[in-house]
């Protein structure tokens, strides 16, 4: 069984990193702060459809608070979906404000609708953790999908990512007979090579969704990270691979029972190709974020020592065990991405 930490360290953003976040415009002046958010004296457990505690409470504020709180988030929807054009606020209500008391980041998540048409949508307000938001940072330039979030100070905001959670798609849509099986592994094991190669950790279901799409006559599968938690932060090599999880076993004897070696190698290497198509477009921001990363502390030096020595075994490459920060492991990872990518 993978040994995640119990509660994770959070590292706070340094000079260079908010410099940045500046530069590349994800550092903005926020009306609402985390610590503000705290301030709620009352709440009541959110259960799902079934009468299962989902562990989120919905909160409540004192009233002296109450108006500003509202407007104040939805200045921040706002900014975050609509680049900061403030003519929409009036149509829009912030229906319920979530506390999440699982997990490392204990996170708000805010319920905005739309009052002209009663559609919804969610933002979250965390801690600005550093390797959390250099979890946001590569996911937004090595993956598929474009990430919006933005700083303030201790604050952080995220988007909401749309999609099927994969402990739910498991229990009510992999069986279903309209899904081809194999689409499914073939993303699995795209989605665990992506991981490997950015250090994403504990991908374990609940923390990624199955974006479902209709093509032609099939559907097409697309996972996405929703939790960047675990950002190069553990020393253990398989906890940044997501077919060692539990959880997870189920995608694992899908792609067991329906791909074979070679196909599983020819959809790793596609992967890989792709990320290395994405650092060539995006090279000065990638060396924009390698420099601040390189002397950044985002782990510890016990992590960064073990995780350096076993990826060095597993790809039989001393340069790894050298590695002195989380900074340079990513690096080497990425450069032995390119460096194939260019045979």
């Amino acid at each position: 069984m993978q040994h995640i930490s119990k509660k994770k360290a959070f590292f706070p953003l340094n000079p260079a990193f908010r410099g940045y976040l500046k530069l590349y415009e994800r550092e903005v002046k926020l009306p609402v702060t985390y610590e503000e958010m705290r301030y709620f004296d009352n709440s009541i457990p959110v259960y799902d459809k079934s009468g299962k505690d989902t562990l989120w409470e919905s909160v409540f504020y004192p009233q002296s608070m109450y108006h500003q709180l509202q407007a104040g988030l939805k200045r921040i929807y706002s900014i975050l979906k609509a680049g900061g054009d403030f003519t929409a606020e009036e149509h829009l209500e912030v229906e319920r404000i979530d506390f999440c008391t699982f997990g490392n980041s204990n996170p708000f998540r805010i319920r905005i609708r739309n009052t002209y048409n009663d559609v919804y949508d969610y933002f979250y307000i965390k801690v600005a953790d550093a390797s959390r938001i250099y979890g946001l940072e590569l996911e937004h330039i090595l993956s598929p999908y474009w990430i919006t979030y933005i700083v303030d100070g201790n604050t952080l905001i995220e988007e909401h990512i749309a999609g099927v959670p994969g402990d739910q798609f498991i229990l009510h849509y992999l069986d279903r007979p309209e899904f081809n099986p194999k689409r499914i592994a073939k993303e699995f094991v795209k989605f665990n090579e992506r991981c490997f190669v950015r250090l994403l950790g504990d991908m374990r279901s609940y923390n990624f969704v199955f974006d479902i799409t209709q093509d032609f006559d099939d559907v097409q599968f697309r996972i996405r990270a929703i939790d960047f938690d675990q950002q190069f932060y553990e020393g253990k090599r398989t906890l940044y691979m997501p077919q060692f999880f539990k959880e997870n076993r189920i995608f694992v004897e899908l792609a067991m029972k329906h791909l074979n070696a070679e196909v599983v190698k020819q959809y790793q290497q596609e992967e890989r190709s792709v990320i290395a198509r994405r650092i060539k477009t995006q090279r000065h921001r990638i060396k924009d974020l390698r420099d601040v990363i390189m002397t950044d502390r985002v782990s510890f030096p016990e992590k960064i020592s073990q995780l350096g020595h076993e990826l060095a075994e597993y790809y039989q490459d001393p340069v790894f065990s050298r590695c002195k920060t989380m900074g340079a492991i990513i690096e080497r990872s990425l450069k032995r991405l390119l460096v194939r990518s260019l045979k």
